[in-house]
């Protein structure tokens, strides 16, 4: 005979499954009770970290943005979805010469912007014209960054530190055929046709905005109005901009019916800002948001137990403490920069604050990237000697300020205000005296950048697989973010991106990462994987290493 055990109380697993499953009904009775299609009538609602910094995608660097310019904006080149492999774009094909100084773009035929002009080279050539040609604060690295960092600087110059030019033209020798010139071959090709930075943009938005203008200082830059709101700007991306609401912190997309690939399977996307890693993960189990990005570690088991999806992105990504060595006379002094890197122990912010399958960082490039070296020099923690090289720099009491963003959180950097205060303390058990500078986001990249911190963390994920765009990002010139000139490191980085076969240039990266780690910029602290999360009933994007998720392959299942 059998005997039913008696009842017992609901597990905190069993009462957190039937949350999700309840947040689902939302999305599924819409489809259930109205006999419609939750794909046409619900709006996929995802959560950032940040908000976007400008709908111009040329005019930033960061991925809050480029998760929302990347839906509108197509680029020449792309990458596979989920991958690191190079495919194409607006353009089905491409070549290079074998000096490498000429790319030829094939383009896709019948593709549509979203005000329904049609692409052609023309089209490409007047993008590429309109950042060549770029004056006034554009030309400042806060704005154009990956302009400067891919191809050079401007048909004219405007400041000494500004780099020589690389881009020498684009022409359009047939209507779907686009050809670009560069005055040197670079490691950065064809890496930087894929970069969100450079979204192919109506050249009737173009001529519309053409007398708009960069006004603020470097550090405090205001952008034109129209970068700030929907309306004036068109790409020929799966979704086209409605609606940005600043208040709300919240983008509007819509699908673009027009599209020339795959149509993006939910009509309505809206990608909202939730600063607070906490209030991210409430608003997912409450049904408020479909998914959000940037899983605290310790809330991904508890999701997964849930019923919640929660995968995980490789690694492809560095953190660091920057040494700003033009704010700080003291950080000029090697011996004060090593001090600093052996007083900080690394491996407790791995343990502590980053997810499993985070590591120190030995170098500013993963091991994942063909250059990484084996033999670098190392900085161990070791607070005694930290202490001993204070002490003969002459700065056994040394007062420095640190920076650190608030209302974020990273791929590389979950934590921030944690990490700042595990280095903080181990600075200050060595005998220095540290002040925190924090504030947000969108402040504290136009500041870093310009110089205003003497020590600040910040991090990079890759947007090619290719060193250079890891360590050229950082160290090919003079950057006022870092403050030194090292001729002997930069006359590498020249040589390393001229250099044109992968092999020659692997062993020349070794030989970069080893000269940058004797010199030391600044200290590299850990790679590690981020997640991202979604509710039980979303079918989500291929997640991307490189954080290039498309969200037009996602739907409500």
């Amino acid at each position: 005979m059998f005997n039913p055990e008696p009842s017992r109380p609901l597990s905190i697993t069993a009462i957190a499954m039937i949350t999700a499953l309840i947040a689902t009904g939302c999305a599924e009775s819409t489809r259930d009770g109205a006999g419609g299609d939750s794909n046409e009538s619900q709006p996929l609602v995802f959560a950032g970290a940040g908000d976007p910094r400008s709908v111009d995608p040329v005019l930033t660097n960061d991925g809050e943005t480029f998760r929302v310019t990347r839906q509108i904006y197509d680029t020449l080149l792309t990458h596979e979805p989920g991958g690191t492999e190079i495919v194409g774009g607006l353009a089905e094909s491409w070549e290079q010469s074998d000096d490498g100084t000429e790319w030829t773009f094939k383009l896709r035929d019948g593709v549509k912007f979203h005000d329904g002009e049609d692409l052609d080279a023309e089209a490409v050539c007047a993008n590429f014209d309109r950042w060549y040609n770029f004056t006034g604060n554009y030309q400042n690295s806060n704005q154009t960054y990956y302009w400067q960092n891919t191809f050079g600087g401007f048909a004219e110059n405007e400041d000494k530190d500004t780099p020589e030019p690389n881009f020498s033209s684009c022409s359009a020798p047939g209507e779907l055929t686009a050809v670009i010139k560069v005055k040197e071959p670079s490691a950065n090709y064809p890496g930087a046709f894929s970069l969100a930075s450079f979204g192919i943009m109506s050249p009737k938005v173009i001529a519309k905005v053409a007398e708009e203008k960069v006004t603020g200082d470097p550090g405090s830059p205001v952008l034109p109005a129209y970068t700030q709101e929907a309306g004036t700007v068109a790409g020929t991306g799966p979704y086209r901009l409605v609606d940005w609401d600043h208040d709300a912190q919240e983008v509007t997309l819509e699908r673009f019916d027009d599209y020339w690939g795959e149509k993006a399977k939910v009509k309505t996307l809206i990608i909202k800002t939730i600063s607070e890693e906490a209030a991210r993960k409430q608003a997912l189990e409450a049904g408020d948001i479909h998914g959000y990005d940037l899983v605290a570690p310790a809330d991904m088991e508890p999701l997964k137990e849930a019923g919640f999806q929660v995968p995980v992105r490789d690694v492809f990504n560095i953190l660091y403490l920057a040494y700003q060595q033009e704010t700080s006379e003291e950080l000029a002094d090697k011996k004060v920069r090593q001090a600093i890197a052996h007083a900080v122990d690394r491996q407790r912010i791995v343990d502590t604050i980053l997810p499993e399958g985070a590591k120190v960082a030995t170098q500013f490039i993963p091991e994942t990237v063909e250059g990484w070296s084996p033999d670098v020099t190392t900085y161990d923690f070791d607070p005694e000697k930290a202490k001993s090289l204070l002490k003969e720099a002459g700065h056994a009491d040394l007062d420095i300020d640190m920076c650190f963003p608030t209302k974020v959180s990273r791929p590389y950097m979950p934590a921030p205000q944690d990490i700042f205060d595990i280095i903080k303390a181990d600075l200050e058990a060595v005998g220095i005296t540290v002040t925190a500078n924090s504030m947000p986001w969108g402040d504290y990249i136009p500041y870093t950048d310009s110089g205003g911190c003497s020590l600040y963390l910040l991090g990079w994920t890759g947007d090619f697989n290719e060193a250079f765009n890891f360590l050229g990002t950082w160290f090919d010139g003079y950057d006022s973010g870092w403050g030194f000139r090292n001729e002997e490191l930069f006359a590498l980085m020249d040589e390393v991106s001229s250099t044109p076969g992968q092999e020659q240039r692997t062993k020349l990266y070794q030989e970069v990462n080893r000269e940058i780690m004797d010199y030391l910029p600044g200290l590299p602290i850990s790679h590690s994987p981020p997640a991202i999360a979604f509710a039980p009933n979303v079918d989500p994007p291929a997640v991307s290493p490189l954080t290039q998720e498309n969200f037009s392959e996602a739907s409500f299942s």
